[in-house]
């Protein structure tokens, strides 16, 4: 059993296969940010994905699967007082499906910790305003959009479009529209955008694929389009942006 922490604790992990059974002397949030995973939750199992997370209570032995690629931001919560309607509802809860906001806190920390730029006093205001979001939304029935963002997070490099993700989800595309603007506050192709180039970063500052490669692989026609979109959302380039991550990442002791 690992060490009680001092104060709220957040990693970004990715779980490959039965990670074995476990429990800690402090509650965890589970906040997927990419595909999806199963987690079994004191006997309780269930699939967990963007907009939708888990809550670990404190002492609860708990099994993670990951059969797909996935990543998620895991917040063990810890010096921070949860109110005790919140805490029992999230508990019997288990899976909690998360309103824009959550998700817009969710997506704004895992930004930073990608970026290595996070640090203890962002972290301490960011817990209670995520606590707060969730706290503030009602119960919702799992979204249907779940299993088709994790299917498209799984094959970025496929030309998608709203209609092909409506066809995938069986709804509608005007349907597939407003429960994106309704459970993740975007579009469905400025969400495919952010996902493209999210993990056109991560593959940027953690492997040494040919940058061409990447660009391809997440979606983008060619390098150049990469580039583009690259300098449009962060004012840098492929290379610019892998260079900066690995001389950030020879700082780091």
């Amino acid at each position: 059993m690992a060490a009680f922490p001092a104060q709220p604790d957040l990693s970004l992990r990715s779980y490959d296969g039965d990670t074995g059974t476990d429990r800690h002397d402090w509650a965890q949030l589970v906040l997927p940010v990419r595909g999806s995973l199963t987690l079994d939750i004191a006997g309780r199992e269930g699939r967990l994905g963007v907009a939708r997370a888990a809550y670990v209570p404190t002492q609860a032995w708990h099994t993670t699967i990951g059969d797909r690629p996935n990543q998620s931001l895991v917040l063990d919560v810890a010096g921070v007082d949860i109110p005790d309607a919140l805490a029992d509802r999230l508990a019997s809860e288990a899976f909690v499906p998360m309103a824009p906001p959550a998700v817009a806190l969710v997506d704004y920390m895992r930004l930073l910790v990608e970026e290595g730029t996070h640090g203890a006093d962002q972290l301490v205001r960011w817990v209670p305003l995520l606590l707060d979001a969730l706290g503030r939304q009602r119960p919702r029935p799992l979204s249907r959009l779940q299993a088709m963002l994790a299917a498209v997070e799984e094959a970025l490099a496929l030309p998608w479009t709203a209609a092909d993700m409506a066809r995938h989800a069986n709804l509608s595309t005007s349907r597939v529209h407003e429960l994106f603007r309704a459970e993740l506050g975007t579009t469905p192709r400025a969400w495919l955008a952010e996902r493209r180039l999210a993990r056109a970063r991560e593959w940027l500052a953690r492997s040494d694929r040919p940058i061409a490669t990447i660009a391809t692989e997440v979606g983008y026609g060619d390098q150049s389009a990469m580039t583009r979109a690259m300098r449009d959302a962060m004012d840098t380039t492929p290379a610019a942006y892998r260079r900066q991550q690995r001389e950030a990442a020879t700082k780091i002791p």
